[in-house]
Order: structure tokens, then C-alpha cells, then sequence
């Protein structure tokens, strides 16, 4: 199960948007094997939910 299933399966039509992105972002993270922070996941969180926004994001 991925970080963003909740959001792919039961979220908005945007959220489902965003959380798709975020998880590519973090598969092609995983294909280099980085690690994903718990930063990240946070911040991509945030995203989703529209707490913040990409200007705010660094």
C-alpha cells in the first residue's frame, strides 16, 4: 500500500491528482534509492491537502 492511497481511492478529484503526482515523485526517489524523508511525505501531505502551496514548498 502506498503513502498516498487514502487520498488516491477516497479523495477529491485534485487530491487524486496531486497524491498521483507525489507518488511518482516518490517511486522515481525509490528507483535511485534514495530514501524519501519524513519531510517530504509532510510536506506532499500538506500539498494534497492544500495547507500549502507550491510557492511555500521548498
Amino acid at each position: 500500500m502506498s503513502e498516498f492511497d487514502e487520498y488516491i481511492v477516497h479523495g477529491e478529484p485534485g487530491q487524486k491528482e496531486k497524491a498521483d503526482a507525489w507518488q511518482t515523485v516518490i517511486g522515481l526517489q525509490d528507483v535511485d534509492g534514495l530514501k524519501v524523508s519524513t519531510y517530504l511525505l509532510d510536506t506532499a501531505r500538506q500539498r494534497i491537502d492544500d495547507d500549502i502551496y507550491r510557492r511555500n514548498v521548498e
